[in-house]
């Protein structure tokens, strides 16, 4: 069974930890109904480190994400994120997934219980193609901080501008003094932002600790999966 780099933090916050997708996952703190609403209402942080992410380089890697995703990627410019589907020949789906571009190249953000079949189903697909395919998803933690509050929670630890960073985009810069990536794609119908930087647990303990420690006189609190379902449900996800 696999853990994230937040585990330890997990387990010290004596959180009800579940299997999930492979990995040992923190089901609620508090609990389901304290957490959904503090995310509503102010700002809350989920471990989301069990997502798989893919990168695609290569002189192919666009006509490759254009061959397995049915939304068009052509159209995205570098800093977007669009989210698609790839399905099977016969119309059934793969995986639903966020599309990333890079300077040079993609990254594909799938879910936790699908990182393997993700990736061999894009490898194959690139038979013939001179594109690189590169599952980094245990060399990357994420965490998402969602919330009315999560702006003003994260600008004091960081320079990018926040607030005018649009739906669905993403920046590279530092944040709590370390180096990673900021998104905005929000999947609780909060505003909301997430954080990928490189696997490794004290780092993450830099980050969750910088990240609560701005966040205290917002009530912030660390979110579950299960508020995690019932936040997306409540908006129609």
């Amino acid at each position: 069974m696999k853990t994230t780099a937040f585990y330890p933090l997990h387990r010290e916050l004596g959180a009800k930890i579940v299997e999930f997708a492979g990995f040992q996952m923190p089901i609620q703190y508090s609990g389901i109904y304290d957490e959904h609403k503090t995310v509503r209402g102010s700002v809350g942080v989920f471990d989301v480190s069990h997502m798989g992410e893919f990168e695609i380089h290569g002189q192919d890697a666009s006509t490759l994400v254009q061959r397995v995703t049915t939304n068009n990627a052509a159209r995205l410019n570098e800093g977007k994120v669009q989210y698609s589907a790839m399905c099977y020949p016969d119309g059934g789906i793969v995986d639903d997934l966020l599309v990333y571009r890079l300077k040079e190249g993609f990254m594909l953000v799938v879910n936790a219980s699908n990182i393997k079949k993700d990736f061999d189903w894009i490898v194959s697909n690139a038979k013939g193609l001179r594109a690189d395919v590169v599952d980094n998803s245990d060399k990357t933690s994420l965490l998402a901080v969602q919330g009315p509050r999560s702006a003003d929670t994260l600008q004091k630890l960081t320079n990018v501008p926040l607030q005018s960073m649009p739906y669905y985009s993403f920046v590279y810069g530092s944040l709590g003094g370390v180096d990673m990536m900021i998104s905005r794609t929000g999947y609780t119908g909060e505003l909301g932002y997430e954080l990928y930087f490189r696997w490794d647990e004290s780092l993450a303990r830099k980050v969750w600790n910088a990240v609560f420690e701005a966040g205290k006189e917002f009530g912030i609190r660390p979110i579950g999966l299960g508020a995690r379902d019932t936040l997306r449900l409540e908006m129609g996800y």
